[in-house]
């Protein structure tokens, strides 16, 4: 059986280890690919978590001050 193509928010938080709240600001800044909005519930497209480049958030900013 394969994986569900589209995780709920908390589904794809508990992935990336993220706090819920954070993913959503994420998501409201335009910042997650592969949001698809159905009605009021929100869903993400797994593969774009997983294609997700590295190099795009907060942490990579913080990288270049080591």
């Amino acid at each position: 059986m394969h994986p569900p193509e589209f995780l709920t928010v908390d589904e794809a938080a508990a992935i990336l280890r993220v706090n819920r709240k954070t993913l959503y600001e994420s998501i409201r800044l335009g910042q997650m690919p592969g949001v698809v909005r159905i009605g009021k519930a929100l869903r993400i497209r797994r593969a774009a978590l997983v294609e997700s480049t590295p190099g795009k958030g907060r942490d990579s900013a913080l990288r270049g001050r080591e």
